[in-house]
């Protein structure tokens, strides 16, 4: 599966521009590296928008769901640093997504990325997801590396003693598109998942592209 685990946590937010590069540094030199140390987290990815809103978003990927709610990562949650608590009640249009990685399919990532924002109809989940699976085939698309369905769990996702701010939208699903080319993706967002082709059974909430900035693997850390 080209995506690692099974659970993702799924942040993004805006940053006033006279903190950005203090919220750069925090997030380059001490978060990324801090969460993926947790037990069952496996790495981390960093981007910013191309074309798409709030600017910033990371991507944590997890051995299992669970680990979002284990005692290691509450722990975390807990007792923030210092660097933490000022950049983080600095956060605006903030959105903290627990989720379900329940379709990856393709070989690799790629350093350009769509996403799209679904919000189910209730009572229709089994039916979006299997219309979502169909179009969830990277086949021989020219520059698409893979593609992805993240469910959100609503009872682990939004505000945390760290984020009381984080916004709604927490039982919205998220449509990911890997990609080496911002052209192909803008095609593949265009043809199966926004306007006439958004799925019938769900709110298209937003799309967006975004850059891949870097990102953390659990073998990148140093010994402990």
């Amino acid at each position: 599966m080209p995506l690692a685990g099974k659970g993702m946590l799924l942040t993004s937010m805006d940053i006033d521009a006279a903190h950005e590069d203090e919220f750069n540094h925090w997030y380059d030199r001490e978060h990324l590296e801090e969460r993926v140390a947790i037990d069952g987290f496996l790495e981390a990815r960093r981007y910013v928008a191309h074309a798409g809103s709030p600017r910033f978003l990371f991507l944590y990927s997890t051995r299992t769901i669970e680990v979002l709610d284990s005692p290691p990562y509450r722990a975390r949650l807990n007792s923030p640093t210092e660097a933490s608590k000022k950049t983080m009640a600095r956060f605006k249009n903030m959105i903290r997504v627990v989720a379900r990685i329940t379709h990856s399919r393709g070989v690799g990532r790629g350093a350009k990325l769509g996403i799209v924002r679904l919000r189910p109809q209730a009572g229709k989940e089994a039916a979006l997801r299997a219309e979502l699976t169909q179009k969830l085939d990277p086949g021989d698309l020219a520059g698409i590396i893979s593609m992805h369905l993240l469910e959100s769990d609503a009872k682990l996702s939004g505000a945390t003693s760290e984020i009381p701010a984080a916004g709604g939208g927490a039982a919205d699903w998220f449509v990911l598109i890997d990609g080496t080319d911002v052209g192909a993706i803008t095609g593949v967002l265009a043809a199966r998942f926004t306007g006439t082709a958004a799925p019938a059974d769900a709110q298209l909430i937003s799309s967006g592209i975004y850059d891949l900035l870097w990102d953390l693997a659990k073998s990148d850390l140093p010994p402990s």
